[in-house]
C-alpha cells in the first residue's frame, strides 16, 4: 500500500508531501444535488463532470483534501516552520442514485458496489431553489430525497442478507462453531432493525470491535458512519445555524451546512483573496461566521473514528492521524513503527498551553509539559 507520496518541482507545486490513510468518505445522493461541484470544491479541481443533467458522473471521482485545523498555522508562526502538512481524508464522488437503484434501476448495482468499499457516507441533500437545475424528482425536499436513498441502501443491505443468512443459519447450527454462530446472531441484528426501515448504523454502538471484525466482509451499506451536507443557497447563510439544527433534529445525524455554488465560485481564489471574500460576506450579513467546506471536512474525519496530533519545529508543523483512544506508544507509531517498539516516553502538551506560553521552553519553566 502506497502510504507517502512526495512531490517536488511539479507544475505549480513547489512541494506537496501526502499521507495517504485507507480511510475514504464517499459523496452520495440523487441526481442534481450537488455533489460533483461539492467535490470539485473540495478537491479545487474539475475532475468531476458537474452538469446539468442526471448520471453525467459515470466513474467514480476521486480526491485527497486537506484537514484544515487554525491551531497548525498558530504553531507554525510560533515556531517559524518551513512548511505545514495536514492531516488528510479522501472523498469519492459517485453517480447519483434513483429509486430502485438496489434493483438495477439507473446506474444502481455498478455504484452501490463503489459504496461498500468507503469507511464513511457523506449523503448530500439539496436545500436549494433553482429552476434552472433540474431535479430528477421534480421538486425540492431533502426529507424526501434522504428517504429515497436511505430506502435504496436498506433495500442492498437486506437483499445481502436474504441471500447468506439461511445457508450460514444451517451451517452454524451443524458446526457449532461460536464464531458462525455470532455471525448468524449478529446478522439477524441487523436484518431485524432493516426490517423497519432503519439503518444498521443506528445499533452500530452495540456492536464490539469484535462483533465488527466477524462481519466485516459483508461491508453493510447502512451500518457506516453517514454525515448529511445540505446544500443550501447564499440568501440561507444568515440562517445556517438555525438550518443545522433544525436537520440535525430531523435527521437524528450530523449535518454540515454548504454552500455548494458559492464555493465553486471561490474555487480559483488564493487563501488570502478567499480570506477576503468571506470578510466581505461577513460584514453585509451581520454574521460573526458562516460555513466553508472545512466544517464539512472536519466533520467526515470525525466520523472515521480518527484524530491527529501535532509535532512542530522549525522543519515542519505536522498533523499525525492516529485511531481515537490511541496509546502514546501506538500514536508514536504513527511517525515510525521503530518508535513504538523501543517507546520509553513522550513529552506532551496542549496545543493551547503551548500556544499561551509561547514558546516550548516558556511551557516547560511552567510546568505545563507533562510525561507519557
Amino acid at each position: 500500500m502506497i502510504s507517502r507520496i512526495i512531490l517536488q518541482n511539479f507544475k505549480r507545486y513547489k512541494r506537496v508531501d501526502f499521507i495517504c490513510n485507507s480511510e475514504v468518505n464517499i459523496f452520495v445522493g440523487e441526481n442534481g444535488v450537488g455533489k460533483s461541484t461539492l467535490f470539485n470544491a473540495l478537491t479545487k479541481s474539475y475532475a468531476a463532470p458537474a452538469e446539468n443533467f442526471p448520471f453525467c458522473t459515470i466513474e467514480p471521482n476521486v480526491g485527497i483534501v486537506d484537514v484544515k485545523d487554525p491551531r497548525m498555522i498558530a504553531l507554525s508562526e510560533m515556531s517559524k516552520t518551513q512548511k505545514i502538512v495536514y492531516a488528510h481524508t479522501e472523498f469519492v464522488d459517485i453517480a447519483g442514485l434513483v429509486k430502485g437503484a438496489s434493483k438495477g434501476e439507473g446506474l444502481g448495482n455498478k455504484f452501490l458496489s463503489h459504496i461498500r468499499e468507503v469507511d464513511a457516507i457523506v449523503q448530500v441533500l439539496r436545500h436549494f431553489q433553482d429552476t434552472d437545475i433540474v431535479h430528477v424528482e421534480g421538486g425540492v425536499d431533502p426529507l424526501r430525497d434522504r428517504e429515497i436513498i436511505n430506502t435504496e441502501l436498506i433495500f442492498a443491505d437486506l437483499e445481502q442478507i436474504e441471500k447468506s443468512l439461511p445457508a450460514l443459519q444451517k451451517k452454524a447450527k451443524i458446526s457449532q462453531n461460536k464464531d458462525e454462530g455470532k455471525v448468524v446472531a449478529i446478522l439477524e441484528k441487523i436484518q431485524e432493525v432493516l426490517n423497519r426501515g432503519e439503518l444498521a448504523n443506528t445499533i452500530r454502538s452495540e456492536l464490539s470491535a469484535e462483533d465488527l471484525k466477524l462481519i466485516r466482509s459483508y461491508n453493510f451499506l447502512t451500518l457506516k458512519p453517514f454525515v448529511y451536507a445540505l446544500n443550501i443557497a447564499q440568501e440561507d447563510l444568515a440562517n445556517a445555524d438555525a438550518l443545522k439544527a433544525e436537520y440535525e433534529a430531523k435527521l437524528n445525524a450530523p449535518v454540515a451546512i454548504v454552500c455548494v455554488k458559492l464555493e465553486s465560485e471561490m474555487m480559483e481564489f488564493s487563501p488570502e483573496e478567499r480570506a477576503e471574500f468571506i470578510n466581505e460576506l461577513l460584514e453585509i450579513s451581520g454574521e460573526k461566521k458562516i460555513p466553508t467546506l472545512d466544517d464539512l471536512i472536519s466533520l467526515a474525519f470525525n466520523q472515521l473514528g480518527l484524530m491527529y496530533y501535532f509535532t512542530t519545529g522549525e522543519k515542519e508543523t505536522r498533523a499525525w492521524t492516529i485511531p481515537l483512544n490511541s496509546t502514546a506508544p501506538q500514536a508514536a507509531g504513527a511517525i515510525h513503527s521503530d518508535f513504538e517498539r523501543g517507546f520509553i516516553k513522550a513529552e506532551v502538551i496542549s496545543t493551547e498551553k503551548l500556544l499561551e506560553a509561547g514558546s516550548r521552553s516558556a511551557a516547560r519553566d511552567k510546568g505545563q509539559i507533562r510525561l507519557e
